[in-house]
Order: C-alpha cells, then sequence, then structure tokens
C-alpha cells in the first residue's frame, strides 16, 4: 500500500513549478510559443532524459559547483500539480500535469516552447479511494529518448483507462498511442504511479494500487514494444495487491534485465511475490531470479511494504530498503530467494522514492534523513585487520565520535543496535577492515524529509574523528548535494 509519506506535492528540481488554473488546448492538440517550427536546444553535458537520469536509476549528475546559495532562475504556471519528475532534454524541461497536459520549456528562460494536452483527466471523486485530486492524470515520470526523438509518457483518461502516447520532442505532436491496460485488470483501482524506463526494445510502465488500497488492484510491469505491436505483461501472482507504486518505478541493469520491487500483498502463508525484489527477462516473460525478506508475512499484515523504494543496482549488487528502514544487500542475478540476502541492516525510519549512486555511495532518501550507504565487494577470504577467513557478508555501524561499535552483521549473524540510538547520531559510519562484502553507512542530514520523488536536496556535513578512523572529504565540506555528491573515504 502506498504510504501517506509518498504522497507528493509540486517539486523543485532546477526550477520552480507555480500550479495555476489556466486554459488548455483541445484534447490531443498541441501548442507552440516562440517559432513556428520549435528546434531543440543545444544538448547539454548530461540530459534528465528519465526519472534519475536513467533506466538504471543513477541519479547524479556531473560535478559542478557547490550549491552555495541556490535561487530561484524562473517560474512557469502549469495547469494542475506535478507529480512526475521533471526531465531535461536538449535544452528543454519536459513537464506533465495531472490534468494531463505535458509542457516543453525552455531550460533557461521559463518560456513554453510546446504544450499539448492529451485528454481528459478523471475525476479524482469518481474513484473508490485514493490520494491525488481533484483530477487523476499524469503521475509516473515520462521517459525521453533524444535518438529517436520521442518521449513517452502514460495518461489517466476520462472513463477510467491508461494510455501510453509517444510524441515528438521537438513540437510534442502525437507519434502514435496506445491502451496499456492488462487483459484482466480493474483500471479504475490501478495507479500508474511509477516511472517510465526505456529499455533497447520496450517502454516498461509499473502499475500498483490506489491509496488506501481498495478493489481488485494488482502488481503490473507492462513491456510495450518501441517498434509497435501488442504490449506484454508479467503479473505478480498474488491473489490481490503486490503492487508495483515506487516513484522510481523499475530498474534496468546492463543486460536489458528488469527488477521491479513490490508492496504488500493478500497471503498469510504460501509465498506470492508480495513484499519482494523481482528480476524479469526483456520481454517480462520469465522471472529470472527473486528475493523477500524472512519476515514476508508480518510486512504483508502490518502494510510495512518492501516496494516503497525502487531497487539500486551497484556493480554485482542490488539494495532494497522499505517502508520498516531495513535495508537488504542482494546479488545481483541472484537476489537470493526468500531471506536469502548477503547482508541486513536497520538503516533509517522508512525509505521512499528513488536513490542516487556515486560509484559503490547509494545516497537514501528516509523520512528522517538523507543516508549514504557505501557497498564495497570482495571475493571473501582472508581481509585487512579484523578480518575472518571464509567471512562472507559484514555489516559495520560505529559511533562517530568515540569509535564505539553499534552494530555488526557477519554471514547473516547480527545484533541490532538501539533504533534511537543510531537514529540520534549525527554522523555514523564504518570503514573497512571485514573481509567479503560491507556496507559503509553513513547518515548525512537529520532534518531533511524525504518525498518520494526528485528534489534538490542539500545536506550540511560536518567532519567528525574517531580515535583510529578518519572521514575524509573530497569537496567542500558546507555543501553535499544529492546530484553533486559528496565522495567519502575511509584511510
Amino acid at each position: 500500500m502506498i504510504s501517506r509519506g509518498a504522497a507528493l506535492l509540486p517539486v523543485v528540481v532546477l526550477l520552480v513549478l507555480v500550479c495555476a488554473a489556466c486554459s488548455s488546448p483541445s484534447p490531443g492538440s498541441s501548442s507552440t510559443s516562440g517559432s513556428a517550427t520549435p528546434t531543440p536546444s543545444p544538448a547539454l553535458s548530461t540530459e534528465w532524459t528519465e526519472y534519475h537520469r536513467d533506466a538504471g536509476r543513477s541519479g547524479a549528475g556531473p560535478g559542478v559547483p557547490a550549491l552555495a546559495q541556490p535561487q530561484v532562475a524562473w517560474t512557469a504556471g502549469v495547469d494542475g500539480d506535478v507529480y512526475a519528475s521533471p526531465l531535461i532534454v536538449a535544452g528543454h524541461v519536459i513537464v506533465a500535469t495531472e490534468n494531463n497536459t505535458v509542457y516543453s520549456l525552455d531550460l533557461f528562460t521559463g518560456g513554453v516552447i510546446w504544450k499539448i494536452h492529451l485528454g481528459q483527466p478523471v475525476d479524482a471523486s469518481s474513484l473508490p479511494c485514493g490520494d491525488i485530486g481533484p483530477t487523476s492524470g499524469i503521475t509516473g515520470t515520462p521517459a525521453a529518448d533524444p535518438a529517436s526523438g520521442l518521449l513517452y509518457v502514460v495518461a489517466f483518461l476520462a472513463g477510467r483507462h491508461h494510455m501510453l502516447f509517444a510524441l515528438s520532442l521537438v513540437n510534442g505532436t502525437v507519434a502514435s498511442q496506445q491502451d496499456i491496460d492488462p487483459t484482466g485488470s480493474t483500471p479504475a483501482v490501478q495507479q500508474q504511479r511509477g516511472a517510465l524506463a526505456l529499455g533497447a526494445n520496450y517502454v516498461y510502465v509499473p502499475l500498483g494500487g490506489l491509496y488506501g488500497d481498495c478493489g481488485p488492484y494488482h502488481g503490473y510491469v507492462v513491456a510495450v514494444p518501441r517498434a509497435g505491436g501488442a504490449a506484454l505483461a508479467y503479473r505478480v501472482p498474488s491473489a490481490r495487491g503486490a503492487g508495483i507504486w515506487s516513484a522510481a518505478g523499475v530498474t534496468l541493469d546492463a543486460s536489458g534485465n528488469v527488477y521491479a520491487v513490490t508492496g504488500n500483498g493478500a497471503s498469510s502463508s504460501s509465498f506470492d511475490f508480495s513484499n519482494a525484489v523481482v528480476e524479469l527477462s526483456p520481454d517480462v516473460s520469465k522471472v529470472e531470479s527473486y528475493f523477500a525478506p524472512a519476515n514476508w508475512i508480518a510486512l504483508n499484515a502490518g502494510d510495512i511494504d518492501l516496494g516503497s523504494l525502487g531497487v539500486t543496482l551497484v556493480p554485482g549488487f542490488a539494495l532494497a530498503v522499505g517502508k520498516d528502514g531495513v535495508a537488504y544487500l542482494l546479488r545481483a542475478g541472484q537476489l537470493g530467494g526468500i531471506g536469502g540476502q548477503v547482508a541486513r541492516l536497520g538503516l533509517c525510519r522508512g525509505a521512499f522514492g528513488g536513490t542516487a549512486v556515486a560509484g559503490s555511495v547509494v545516497f537514501v532518501p528516509c523520512s528522517d534523513g538523507l543516508y549514504a550507504v557505501s557497498v564495497s565487494g570482495g571475493a571473501g577470504g582472508a581481509g585487512g585487520a579484523g578480518g575472518a577467513a571464509g567471512c562472507f557478508g559484514a555489516l559495520v555501524v560505529l559511533r562517530a565520535r568515540t569509535g564505539q561499535r553499534l552494530l555488526l552483521v557477519i554471514g547473516g549473524q547480527h545484533a541490532e543496535c538501539d533504533r534511537n540510538t543510531c537514529i540520534e547520531l549525527n554522523l555514523h559510519y564504518a570503514c573497512g577492515g571485514l573481509a567479503g562484502h560491507q556496507l559503509e553507512v553513513i547518515r548525512l542530514a537529520s532534518n531533511h524529509t524525504a518525498q518520494a520523488n526528485d528534489r534538490v536536496v542539500a545536506a550540511l556535513f560536518r567532519q567528525r574523528q574517531s580515535s583510529d578512523r578518519k572521514l575524509k572529504r573530497s569537496r567542500d565540506p558546507e555543501n553535499v548535494g544529492l546530484l553533486d555528491p559528496v565522495l567519502l573515504e575511509c584511510s
């Protein structure tokens, strides 16, 4: 089930979007401003064409000067609430609203290059539950393909059905459209909240339920052939529920396999792939591997979704964190089945949305702050100081001021630290020294309230030193940005 904490407001990403009532063109029509034949602006060094930049959800942009005193460059009025993350493509900002309108704005001035209204949105009061209103239209983040010049976006249309549109990035005209509601589904209780993802041959569209878990909804990943043709669909085999609802949607690896994470389902006995990480083949016809926490039944009963945060991929591993804030380190490609994690850590008070990755450091947006988790891999065997032959899987959390060990996990055996003790730390971290695989945990901020969407996050960072470990920083210590993360080194 979707947490109230995941409900989104219009967001700020390099610009401020001011939602205001204004007229819209007729359904399916595109209007332009400025030149009669809009052309893309010069490409930037890094485009932001999908949620968290790319289908791998890396979330990290190019190096930029530290964010000292960011200011609003311009504002633009749009015709509805904005839940989808804005994209940056060829000098344009792509914005989609709950009124089913897509805008292309000039990145430097905010001027409207083109806009198109894709059809009447659904009156939220006509739905059996939900937390988006007064209308429900485009919620999931679109995906752009500069190579083909197309933007893919799903609109929830009056009559209560989901339509995938391919739009020209140059002028917004409709190149194609296709209904993507799976056969046997009940579109009125399915929400397209997760971001779209582009693979080599498919556009991937995740589906989950409405806030409130009403009706016979299911979790789906719909794969629409980019060359045209009937859509394919994977349905989570739960009798009901197990929606794929994180704002991050699905994550693609380098081979094109699709990683999805599900929410709570109906089962209280036999495993039904609820509260699970599922790796699918590119055509979503085959489950390649899966993982579920050993307490997945309890998570179902308590509405404590694992699927509140998208799957994060780092070389050789996948990281999953859910509403309970427990982080699971998994082997990518061999997720481990039920209880088969490489390591487990009580990280925070709950994670929502998507992460950012810089090398092996994963930045996790939690309800109680922004955390960084460093994932380092090894082949096992003898390690450095404190290592042991055959050690496989290690987690360490130290008190920053004293070096006191609060948590140690080796080979699946663990002793949880007191949650309040961990949360009270302004900064805690762990450095190397154990063989095998490690998570190094750094708490960056205690006052950031995370939302399940893009936003530029600045976290104040102060250097701390224990008796035997020192945390180095590679950038200005007064400013750490989610899109320009500081690189942390242990010595």
